[in-house]
């Protein structure tokens, strides 16, 4: 994937989320109900993390395996998850990835290896075990975990690590460090300062990249999905980005100091990578008004399609499942 794509990828993402922050509030005024509109539960948005999904994705093939929190879209929409049948799933239709049954937290897509898991650090579990099959199987693929900087304080986050690092599992592990775990500062609840210095203790390189830098990411990737390809075992990937929306959608945020917020923004990467792509002469700003008109028009497919799609029928509860009770 060049810069130029890897741009397109992340407006398509930008879009996206800020439309769905959009249409998530359809319903819910004046009275906040999660149950109400459209899109009923909970909602976690990624804008502002792009460029973690998008550097990491640009290295994997459609075979590899991807896993990630409750904050996914991002991390979809850069592994090639389908757009229409994802947003079919967030708005509960029977058109969705899994039949409207998960929600915008569980989101799979075995055409393209993508899983995503509600509960914090349950990605990385699973992504060491489909790390294992791929070798078992012979196969030059890897896996890739992504999550929050959170997660590293949970115990898979150690357990995968080490058992990883072990078996010189062919994964790669990235946390998102977006500064906060909920509402909770990583200086208040982590006792380092860079959670990339905790890949020593396992005997895997660990790299914090800072800014939020696409390319950085990208290249840091690179580097980390060969080693796994090539039998060498793990990395752990840090990256220091931004959550541009709240916690969940409706969060009050009274936890960020004044003017917080407006400094993320203005550090956006995205009009920064633009600027410097059009200042490198590998985009024209025609090319990029194709690029906005594009990625708007996919979104709004992808919305109307979810909209125009039936709900599930009550009777499919049932299907699905790995047992059914008798007489329930």
């Amino acid at each position: 994937m060049d810069a130029v794509e890897m741009y397109r990828t992340m407006c398509l993402i930008r879009v996206f989320e800020d439309r769905m922050a959009e249409i998530y509030t359809e319903g819910k005024t004046p009275l906040f109900s999660i149950a109400a509109g459209p899109v009923p539960g909970e909602m976690h948005l990624a804008a502002g993390q792009e460029p973690v999904a998008v550097g990491i994705a640009a290295h994997l093939r459609p075979d590899d395996v991807m896993t990630a929190p409750h904050r996914p879209h991002h991390a979809a929409i850069a592994k090639g998850v389908d757009l229409k049948a994802m947003t079919a799933e967030i708005f509960g239709k029977a058109t969705g990835l899994s039949k409207g049954k998960g929600g915008h937290m569980h989101l799979f897509d075995t055409r393209v290896h993508f899983s995503c898991s509600g509960i914090v650090g349950a990605g990385l579990p699973p992504a060491v075990g489909a790390a294992m099959a791929i070798r078992r199987q012979g196969r030059d693929g890897v896996a890739v975990a992504l999550a929050g900087e959170g997660a590293a304080n949970q115990g898979t986050f150690h357990e995968s690590l080490n058992l990883a690092a072990l078996w010189k599992a062919p994964v790669v592990f990235v946390l998102e460090d977006n500064h906060y775990a909920i509402s909770v500062p990583k200086q208040q609840s982590t006792a380092v300062t860079r959670n990339s210095d905790r890949a020593v203790a396992y005997g895997m390189p660990g790299v914090y990249i800072a800014g939020n830098d696409v390319m950085a990411i990208s290249e840091a990737a690179e580097e980390a999905v060969a080693r796994a390809r090539e039998g060498r075992g793990p990395t752990l990937i840090e990256v220091e980005t931004t959550r541009l929306y709240g916690h969940f959608q409706g969060d009050a945020e009274a936890y960020l100091t004044a003017g917080q917020k407006d400094a993320w923004r203005r550090q956006d990467l995205i009009p920064r990578f633009r600027n410097d792509l059009l200042a490198r002469e590998w985009l024209t700003e025609e090319q990029d008004q194709e690029i906005q008109a594009e990625v708007r028009q996919m979104v709004e497919e992808a919305i109307e399609y979810a909209r125009s799609s039936p709900d599930p029928e009550p009777s499919d509860a049932f299907d699905d499942v790995f047992c059914e009770m008798e007489g329930v």
